[in-house]
């Protein structure tokens, strides 16, 4: 029933915070937020390392069209679980600004709060339905956040957003009644299990349907290349804890989505078309790299940023083998933590200097030496140097890569050398040379510290000691590739 608990905590919680104006809803949200972490941690240290389903409940809802409340985690859930509770206290903690500056600020904290558990539903669902009605509940918070406090053409932006990710989740649903028709017995069922079977037993070629179908919904979510015209716009036009639920958190929905009910769930479908799907993957970490390496707004550079490692995540994934799909749970975690934090740093920037952009910042490291050393740190980590969190998980992703094709190895391997471009020309553009433009710059607060340091401490340790992260996904993940062989 930890799984419950996880879901309906936040829920619960957030009703207060829509309806009070109280200055202590900060608090509120936060101590909501740091004890779903501590469940959460829990949870992880009385997890049993096997594959099964741990701390679930079923519950019949409709009995009569075969649909359950079934939820639960295993090794594969419990990544995005712990992502997504570790994450969100911190980007409560990093609104201050914005809190200051809204009128509602309530409404945002209610808002974040009821994402958190939109996403903890949609990683813990084993139910199909009940999975898109989290898909769909965790959309409604974003867009009300972009849309009411984003930037310039916000209503633009978000709307386009909006469209794409509606038309993906509609195509999704078609997918998942088509498999539902085929699940056996009466009444049919949404049950995880059911639709497996259902999509096995379907020919060849009506498994590459259903792959499109499901397959668009999650790649538009990522982004993956060509379906991403969305993401640089409305990133970079988010507020930036929006930004942060955007690139941290939601994006996982997608890659999560193609781990647990994609890959097992059209084997056929997946075989017939994985290598396009990689060759696209491998198109958007190029891509959307080189753009990193000519914007001039820093927080559209993160974004495309983002973009690029996302593609590598995927590309590791439809390799099918075990090291892609482990290192795909483990860069989910690395990357999340280090992008918030770079998040978090660009709006330091911005509201020590009143810019973003690149040209008019310099000199910073001579002003905030502690400043620039935390972004050094975490740059590095997003760069995968070694003893660093990115590293494990773009080591794993590029090696399961090589197993399925040298050649699109070697691609997908350029995210290393291009990232590093333009992480190390940014970082030479905004901390070094002279303070020419930047003649203020106070150095990191107390409660910054807090949280900067907080994810040093987790890029190092996650670099340092990845083991206790692969013990707990590796009897989930080969029982999925289990699954996923076509018999």
């Amino acid at each position: 029933m930890l799984t419950a608990v996880l879901i309906l905590l936040p829920l619960i919680l957030s009703v207060p915070l829509f309806i009070s104006s109280s200055k202590n809803n900060k608090m509120l949200a936060l101590g909501s937020s740091v004890l779903s972490l501590l469940v959460t941690i829990a949870l992880c240290f009385m997890f049993q390392k096997n594959a099964e389903v741990q701390f679930g409940f079923e519950l019949n809802w409709v009995p009569d069209l075969g649909l359950t409340l079934k939820a639960g985690i295993d090794g594969i859930s419990i990544v995005p679980v712990l992502l997504t509770n570790l994450l969100v206290p911190f980007i409560i903690l990093s609104a201050d600004s914005l809190l200051n500056k809204i009128d509602r600020p309530n409404l945002f904290l209610g808002l974040v709060l009821l994402m958190q558990s939109a996403l903890i539903g949609v990683f813990t669902s084993f139910d199909a339905f009940l999975f898109y009605i989290f898909w769909e509940l965790a959309l409604i918070p974003i867009y009300l956040i972009c849309l009411m406090w984003g930037g310039e053409n916000r209503i633009k932006i978000t709307l386009k957003f909006f469209v794409y990710t509606m038309v993906g989740s509609l195509l999704m649903l078609i997918g998942l009644l088509y498999l539902y028709q085929h699940t056996s017995g009466e009444p049919h069922s949404f049950d995880l299990q059911a639709l497996y079977a259902a999509g096995k037993s379907l020919p060849a070629d009506k498994q590459g349907l259903v792959f499109w179908l499901i397959f668009m919904a999650f790649a538009i979510k990522m982004p993956v290349f060509p379906f991403h015209s969305w993401q640089p716009d409305t990133y970079t036009n988010a507020p930036t804890q929006g930004t942060m639920l955007l690139s941290g958190i939601m994006l996982k929905m997608g890659t999560y989505g193609l781990i647990r009910w994609l890959i097992p769930m059209v084997p056929s479908g997946v075989e017939a078309w994985s290598n396009t799907a990689i060759i696209l993957s491998i198109i958007g970490i190029i891509y959307a790299a080189m753009l990193a390496i000519v914007q001039s707004d820093y927080k559209r550079l993160i974004a495309y940023s983002s973009f690029s490692h996302v593609g590598l995540i995927a590309a590791g994934i439809f390799a099918m083998n075990t090291q892609g799909m482990q290192g795909a749970l483990y860069q989910m975690l690395s990357h999340g933590i280090n992008v918030v934090a770079l998040f978090y740093i660009i709006q330091i920037i911005e509201e020590r200097t009143g810019t973003r952009k690149l040209s008019e910042l310099g000199g910073i490291r001579g002003i905030a030496p502690q400043f620039a050393t935390v972004f050094m740190i975490v740059m590095l980590g997003s760069v995968a140097l070694p003893l660093t969190n990115g590293f494990v998980g773009e080591f794993f992703l590029i090696s399961g890569v090589y197993q399925y094709n040298g050649w699109y190895a070697a691609f997908a391997g350029l995210t290393v050398i291009l990232g590093a471009v333009y992480m190390l020309r940014s970082y030479q553009q905004s901390m070094l040379g002279e303070a020419t433009h930047v003649s203020v710059f106070a150095d990191l607060s107390s409660q910054e510290k807090m949280i900067l340091y907080s994810m040093v401490v987790l890029i190092f340790a996650l670099g340092v000691f990845p083991q206790p992260i692969l013990n707990l996904t590796e009897p989930a993940v080969t029982h999925l590739l289990e699954q996923a062989r076509i018999n």
